[in-house]
């Protein structure tokens, strides 16, 4: 994230929120997360860069440097946020991330 080759892509994940998906690529299970409101998807991914978890109890004790970080869906920061949650868990239910993956919720 920090990293000059990457300055381009933070100005763009600075102008979206939207779905993402991290993957522990040690066992492939799948974590479905969204930034939305005033969180932009880079200020997002920041935070996961900084704690390794971004406060999420299935990814805490995971070595972060195994993630691999995908954008599933982008919006324009006026979506509405029912409209990002549903997005959240449709991409939830298609990857079966809840049962067989990281999420809880």
């Amino acid at each position: 994230m920090r990293d000059h080759r990457y300055a381009s892509w933070r100005t763009a994940l600075s102008s979206v929120v939207g779905i993402y998906l991290i993957t522990d690529t040690r066992d492939g299970r799948q974590y479905v997360g969204k930034a939305d409101g005033v969180e932009s998807v880079r200020q997002r991914w920041s935070v996961y860069a900084t704690n390794g978890h971004g406060g999420n109890v299935e990814l805490r004790g995971i070595d972060p440097s195994t993630f691999r970080y995908s954008l599933l869906r982008v919006f324009d920061p006026s979506t509405p946020t029912p409209e990002i949650d549903a997005a959240e868990s449709h991409f939830k239910v298609a990857l079966d991330s809840r049962r067989h993956g990281l999420n809880r919720n």
